[in-house]
Parts: C-alpha cells; sequence; structure tokens
C-alpha cells in the first residue's frame, strides 16, 4: 500500500484527491479531444497547472499528451494522411534538436505567466484559419509549433491550425492531427530527458492518466460525429479562462 501511494502521489507530492482527480481528468480531456478533434489537451494543462509544482508541468503534461495523442493515432491509423505528417515531422525534428539547446529551468513566474497567457489567447485570440499548406509551410508549422510546445505545452490548436485541411472526414483530421502531437509530445519528452528533468518520481501517476485517457479516447471516438452544443462550449471556455485567470494571480503574487 505504501509503495502504491508512493508511485500514484509522486512520493508525496501530490495529495491522494489530486492524483484522483487528475486520473478522471485526464479520461475526460481524452475523451473530449477525441470527440470534438481538439480542446482536451489545453483543459488538462489548465488542471494541472493548479495542481503540479510548475518546474513539472510541460514535462509532465508532455508525457501524459504523449500517451492519450499516441492511443488515439493508433486507434485512427488508417486515416492519417502520411504527407502532411512527413514534412510536418521534418520540421517537428529541426525543432525538437534547436530546443535541446535553449530549453533551460524557466523562472516560476515566466511559466505562469506564458501559460495562462497561451491558454487565454487558445480560447479568446484570432487564431490563423485553416487552410492547405506547401510542403515547406507544413515543415515550418513542425518547427515553431514544436519549439513553443517546450515553453507553453499544449499547442495542439495551433499544430491543428497549420495543418487541418479542407476536408469533410473528420476522422482524417483527427487521426492527422493525432499523430503529428506524437511525434511533436515524443521529442518533447526526449528534450526534457535531455535537459536532466527526472520523469521516475511522477512515473506512477503518469502511467495512470495516459491508461485511463485511453480508455476516454476509445469512449470519445465513438462520440466523434455528434456536434457539441452552444451550451458545452461556453461552458468550456469559461472553465478553461477561469483556470488560466488562476494561474494568472498566482503569478501576480509571486511577483509581489
Amino acid at each position: 500500500m505504501n509503495i502504491f501511494y508512493e508511485l500514484i502521489t509522486a512520493g508525496g507530492a501530490l495529495s491522494t484527491l489530486s492524483a484522483t482527480l487528475l486520473i478522471v481528468a485526464s479520461f475526460f480531456t481524452s475523451l473530449i479531444t477525441a470527440s470534438l478533434g481538439i480542446g482536451g489537451g489545453v483543459l488538462l494543462l489548465a488542471i494541472l497547472a493548479s495542481t503540479l509544482p510548475i518546474t513539472a508541468l510541460i514535462p509532465v503534461h508532455g508525457l501524459v499528451q504523449l500517451g492519450s495523442n499516441g492511443n488515439r493515432a493508433l486507434m485512427t491509423r488508417t486515416h492519417v494522411d502520411k504527407q502532411i505528417v512527413m514534412y510536418f515531422s521534418f520540421g517537428a525534428l529541426l525543432g525538437g534538436i534547436l530546443a535541446s539547446f535553449i530549453v533551460v529551468q524557466l523562472p516560476l513566474v515566466f511559466i505562469q505567466f506564458a501559460v495562462s497567457g497561451f491558454i487565454l489567447f487558445m480560447m479568446w485570440g484570432k487564431k490563423p484559419k485553416a487552410h492547405e499548406l506547401s510542403p515547406i509551410g507544413r515543415s515550418i508549422a513542425g518547427f515553431i509549433t514544436t519549439i513553443i510546445s517546450m515553453f507553453v505545452g499544449a499547442t495542439g490548436p495551433l499544430v491543428a491550425a497549420f495543418v487541418h485541411r479542407s476536408v469533410a472526414d473528420k476522422m482524417r483530421i483527427t487521426a492527422t492531427l493525432a499523430t503529428c502531437m506524437t511525434i511533436q509530445h515524443a521529442l518533447k519528452a526526449f528534450v526534457f530527458l535531455f535537459v536532466g528533468f527526472s520523469f521516475s518520481q511522477w512515473g506512477g501517476v503518469i502511467v495512470a492518466m495516459i491508461a485511463s485517457g485511453a480508455l476516454g479516447t476509445f469512449v470519445g471516438l465513438r462520440m466523434l460525429k455528434r456536434v457539441p452544443n452552444e451550451t458545452f462550449n461556453w461552458l468550456f471556455k469559461a472553465v478553461i479562462t477561469l483556470l488560466a485567470f488562476r494561474l494568472l494571480w498566482q503569478a501576480l503574487q509571486n511577483l509581489a
């Protein structure tokens, strides 16, 4: 029992209640992303930001998202647009190599401001319109979003804006986005290992979140064709915005 407690709470860094809530949150955020195509990663980032030590936020979120997107990519592999993935991966690899030299232990306040600002922009800012990119454009998208991902975590909405194409097949969009994000999060995990972050302390809760996320993905993919209503979208934005403002308030307190 003590060993289980140590694993699931990251050696006491989390309470049992917090760890349980994160595991449940991983299920629902994976379900959201699988059923709506996008959104769960940003929501999970906001939840983790209010729970985890800020120094563990981006690497832990990245590894959990690697599992979530990997499961979704595996379950939808027959729908993947291989051309988009190929060029995106090339740029992402270059971005990951560059990031391994510039990602350092950033100040707490910087991460708090960056994450809260990113979340608010994703919810309320003006994003690029989806359109088909050239091979060079896809590679540039992979390069830029991979670097950004090292600092703010959930770049799924940005990647979607670059790689979504004007097609009606939602399964194709979901599968391609999941595959691109799997590659990006895998590179992120490697970079954080390279710069010395220890995932071992967080291994238990990460594995549990990946497992619950896989179940959420399985359920969500069966809801994929359902269109969310306006009330759900409004509540979704409201919850994430409140969590982002909470993190922003914490950052302002740290400046005082």
